[in-house]
């Protein structure tokens, strides 16, 4: 199956600024990044004040999302843009590139490694390495990659990409590298599509100077043979004490994290606050360097979004974010910027875009929800999706700047990607209709009680009774956790809880940091509806299937989701060559998670940068300041 990936003009993107969406803040920069890409909101408000130099770029970090994660191996808990995208990323080079300016493509000029190629049935897969380095003078040769596929084979479920039954590792039936060349032998054939975009994406080779137990206790995770027992003990250590030094900020610019640097920036200075200040790496080798006359970058951290708007008023920062409430009009249509916020219009540049990615809250179905049961009947989701007026949400809240989302595909996906018949996507199951939505519920067993909340009067399993595990005088109240510091947000959800209980679905909510948002989704008991503030970007995982989300043991399923009808649709279009249009249908019926508006990208650019291509927002949100200049 031919897969070609496109970039979408229209929504969210990268600089998806404060709002929902993983958000990845990158202004017109570049994009790309890891799998499962958790977008947070955008806006940040902040630390800094610093003013800007000719020499250094500034950029915003979304509002309470901070980098906080060095090592490239990561577990769902920092598997997001702050930390992949806009921060290893510029450090540390995949072994497959995709996204440049407006498009998500595969860039092989970028790539570590020559395009790989299949044989034996698509069975075999063979990889060969450019001979790049690593600071420290190393190649970044087979080895590098083994180290990581070592490392994977080892502990699969530490990485947020591992996705159980699913590519690699676990239709691995064997991997050995020499000198530049990578050999992989799958246990069946392998859609060559699926697997580059899904799973070869998603590794990062990695340099001896890590292969360490200890400061100066070498190891063979790098050089053990794939699989052993010796290889993986040796490899459960190694990412132990990684992973226990990749907790300590303070170790983020020693000499154990800088030896392994191969992409085009060097970090220099991380503080306990998220900012963080690079230099061009002088010894990479890769074709686009740092732009000359530019001797920084600089991520500054901030907690709301009008602390980013004063540092924007003050010039303080060259790309940031604007919450779309301070916007005095309307986008003329998606894709398409309206007026600036009058308070910086003769410094800044307003861009627009839209993101490869999709916005959800996820329904918790784990046992260990107190409100398991209820959120397991259908009709209770619906419901509560049929509650959300996102076209209101888009025109008064986002100012137009948003694309209505009803299912896992991002917003005009193209046809030959999707298997449907137009960009327009899936037809909404589940239309905006409070009357509806609350006949649904009166329906099947619920009535008001005296505090306005839907109470369940028909316990049962009957057609017109609440539902198994439904007990008499259960009712619909539920908590939701969601990302602070961006108003956008706050507003939608504000406006959600006001819809919901209008019908008798009452919500009580809390508001933490993006970081702490995420940590309490994985943990699946303190909510009924938890959103981090966006959704997910498809990236590294660029092709949009569900094996992630949505498959039983998927890398990023916090929902804990699980129907055999969505798990064999999802196997049809990863080990076979279905197209999307069955799998993203069953997901916009059956409501695994809440389906939420998405705000495009909303992004400010100071107008003395410039860029070599351009600054509308990539869909994958990588930031990438060596095409920019001043």
């Amino acid at each position: 199956m031919k897969v070609t990936i496109y970039v979408v003009q229209g929504g969210n993107i990268n600089m998806q600024f404060k709002n929902k969406l993983r958000l990845l803040v990158t202004i017109g920069t570049v994009a790309g990044s890891l799998s499962l890409g958790l977008i947070a909101p955008s806006v940040s408000g902040a630390a800094s004040t610093a003013s800007t130099a000719s020499n250094t770029i500034t950029f915003a970090e979304l509002a309470t999302a901070s980098p906080n994660y060095i090592f490239p191996y990561l577990g769902c808990g920092f598997f997001s843009v702050d930390n992949l995208n806009q921060f290893q990323e510029l450090m540390y080079r995949p072994l497959y590139w995709f996204g440049l300016g407006k498009s998500s493509a595969y860039v092989p000029k970028l790539s570590t490694g020559d395009k790989p190629v299949f044989s034996n049935g698509d069975k075999t897969v063979t990889i060969t390495m450019k001979g790049w380095k690593f600071s420290d003078g190393q190649t970044v040769n087979a080895q590098s990659v083994m180290f990581f596929l070592n490392m994977y084979k080892a502990d699969p479920t530490s990485y947020c990409g591992y996705n159980k039954g699913y590519g690699i590792p676990d239709q691995v039936k064997s991997a050995s590298g020499s000198g530049n060349t990578v050999t992989l032998k799958f246990t069946e054939s392998m859609n060559p599509n699926w697997l580059l975009y899904n799973y070869l994406s998603e590794i990062t080779p990695m340099p001896d100077t890590w292969d360490v137990t200890a400061a100066g206790a070498k190891s063979t995770c790098a050089t053990g043979k794939y699989g052993a027992a010796a290889t993986n003990a040796a490899c459960k250590a190694v990412e132990k004490y990684l992973d226990a030094q990749s907790a300590k900020e303070s170790t983020f610019t020693s000499s154990l994290w800088t030896s392994g640097t191969d992409g085009p920036w060097t970090l220099t200075s991380f503080d306990n606050l998220g900012n963080v200040t690079f230099v061009p790496n002088a010894k990479y080798s890769g074709p686009v360097k740092a732009q000359k006359g530019i001797d920084y970058v600089k991520e500054f951290a901030y907690t709301t979004a009008t602390a980013e708007e004063n540092a924007l008023r003050a010039g303080s920062i060259d790309l940031g974010y604007v919450d779309p409430t301070v916007l005095t009009s309307n986008a003329p249509k998606p894709g398409k910027v309206g007026a600036n916020w009058s308070a910086i219009s003769a410094k800044y540049t307003l861009v627009t875009g839209s993101g490869w990615q999709f916005v959800y809250a996820p329904f918790n179905f784990s046992p260990k929800n107190p409100k398991h049961a209820i959120i397991a009947q259908s009709y209770v989701r619906q419901a509560i999706q049929m509650a959300v007026d996102q076209t209101t949400i888009i025109n008064k809240v986002y100012k137009g700047y948003g694309y209505p989302i009803d299912s896992p595909l991002p917003p005009n996906t193209p046809t030959s990607v999707s298997g449907l018949k137009t960009t327009a996507g899936v037809k909404n199951p589940y239309p905006f209709s409070l009357k509806k939505a609350k006949a649904l519920l009166t329906s099947h067993g619920w009535k008001l009680n005296s505090g306005k909340v839907m109470a369940c009067v028909s316990p049962g399993t009957g057609s017109k009774d609440c539902g198994a595990g439904i007990a008499k005088g259960a009712t619909l109240s539920f908590s939701i956790v969601w990302a602070s510091g961006t108003p956008s947000l706050d507003d939608t959800f504000n406006a959600e809880i006001s819809s919901w209980a209008s019908i008798g679905i009452a919500f009580s909510h809390t508001e933490t940091g993006f970081n702490n948002v995420i940590a309490d989704c994985e943990q699946g008991t303190k909510f009924q509806v938890c959103s981090w503030g966006g959704g997910w970007i498809y990236a590294p995982d660029y092709y949009p299937s569900g094996e992630t989300l949505f498959a039983p043991g998927g890398g990023f399923n916090v929902g804990t989701y699980s129907n055999a009808k969505m798990t064999s649709a999802i196997k049809a279009t990863t080990f076979g060559t279905a197209s999307l249009a069955k799998y993203a249908t069953l997901a916009a019926t059956q409501l695994p998670v809440l389906y939420e508006p998405e705000l495009g990208a909303v992004g400010e650019v100071v107008n003395t940068l410039k860029s070599k291509i351009g600054f509308t927002p990539n869909p994958l949100q990588n930031f990438m300041p060596e095409y920019m200049h001043y």
